[in-house]
């Protein structure tokens, strides 16, 4: 879609929802989605405030510095130009003159702080020009978290290289423990590194092995010197994300758990049924409500997920939310499935991906998480990607 064609769209969005308009602020870079949706190069460099005006009826207002007038050239709108700050606002005050109700990326009370990239003082300005501000969340998740057909594609051979990837960390490790070779989380980690630089894959950060009590705590990443070995009879958990190393393309994340014996204990068999059953009853959940048209949000979904787990006596156990949004960041900017950290009411929309991740995390003793992509296809399907694991990985064959 260009440009135009967007602002002619945004605009059909926006008097449906009641608001005048919508209005884009950045200062060096603060509100990259801004950025984002604007389609500003990267290489632009962006010293001074400006802001983007679009209408829900007329032409745009491109508010610039004038040492950086053309930093908004590839927009449509006229242009005011400022040099003082006191011009800056008078601008301001003409655009929105007339507007009662607006958006920006401000989120009430913080509840969702991945879209509050408007600072206080900015909004007292806006706000003092007789304006009410509501959040563009919902606005901007439309156009700049939903895939089209490359990014789909991009995802689903990420999907693929960590789904292969995770097995043979498992076979890496099995031959080792077989022959008698030392081996640590570090090495593990390594391991996979390698595996996505024969893939051609890139990471934003290293994957995580973790062993026994080390699975226990969510975001522990081994450390040289630090590392824990890995023997038999030892419980492993393995989290690895990672995207092609292609512009524009998007992540996929898993998270295994294995044991370094022929059979899990009964507890740790437990426990990764009941942290199977709470992933499949909010993935059943998601697919009834979507088969059927439903608008769902990202806090019901945590809530289906959560109460599985809360009935079994193992919330406090639970301690992060049930997903994130996936795209061109690991964590990205879409709808989040999360009722815990945030109340994440935007609508999980057609053509935007998240993790399912439910854990029960045991201090002292071990962590199961287990956790695959879902994507909402246009074609009207859930679709899950990174594979589904429905048993522990043993990783000592039975003796007969």
């Amino acid at each position: 879609m260009s440009f135009d064609g967007k602002v002619y769209d945004v605009q059909g969005a926006l008097e449906e929802a009641g608001l005048d308009g919508w209005l884009f602020y950045d200062f060096r870079r603060s509100n990259e989605l801004a950025c984002q949706f604007l389609e500003i190069s990267s290489e632009k460099l962006l010293t001074r405030r400006f802001f983007y005006w679009l209408p829900s009826e007329g032409v745009p207002i491109k508010i610039v510095h004038a040492i950086e007038e053309n930093s908004l050239d590839h927009l449509p709108g006229v242009v005011l130009s400022y040099r003082t700050w006191q011009q800056l606002e008078s601008h301001l005050a003409t655009a929105l003159e007339g507007s009662q109700k607006i958006a920006m990326e401000y989120s009430p009370r913080n509840a969702i702080p991945y879209i509050s990239k408007v600072d206080a003082g900015t909004m007292d300005v806006v706000r003092g020009l007789g304006v009410e501000v509501v959040s563009s969340a919902d606005l901007l998740q439309k156009y700049t978290s939903v895939w089209d057909s490359y990014k789909l594609q991009t995802h689903l051979a990420a999907a693929e290289v960590l789904n292969q990837t995770v097995g043979a960390a498992w076979g890496f490790i099995a031959s080792s423990l077989k022959e008698g070779v030392a081996i640590n989380e570090l090495m593990v980690q390594q391991f996979i590194l390698n595996e996505f630089a024969k893939r051609n894959c890139m990471t934003s950060d290293k994957p995580i092995c973790a062993v026994n009590a080390h699975s226990a705590d969510p975001h522990y990443t081994p450390e040289k010197g630090k590392a824990a070995s890995i023997k038999m009879g030892d419980f492993i958990l393995i989290d690895l994300w990672c995207k092609q190393n292609l512009p524009n393309a998007v992540y996929a994340d898993i998270t295994r758990v294995g044991v370094a014996a022929s059979k899990p204990t009964p507890k740790q068999q437990a426990i990764f049924d009941l942290v199977e059953l709470a992933r499949d009853t909010a993935v059943d959940w998601i697919k009834t409500g979507y088969s059927q048209g439903i608008a769902m949000m990202g806090c019901e979904v945590d809530d289906v997920c959560r109460d599985v787990i809360r009935k079994a006596g193992y919330d406090s156990y639970f301690i992060h939310r049930t997903g994130h949004n996936i795209d061109l960041n690991d964590h990205g900017n879409g709808a989040n499935i999360d009722n815990l950290e945030t109340r994440d009411c935007r609508l999980l929309l057609p053509g935007t991906c998240f993790s399912i991740e439910p854990g029960i995390y045991l201090p002292g003793e071990f962590g199961v998480r287990l956790e695959y992509d879902v994507y909402l296809g246009l074609d009207g399907q859930v679709h899950i990607t990174g594979g589904i694991q429905d048993s522990i990985e043993t990783l000592v064959a039975n003796k007969t």
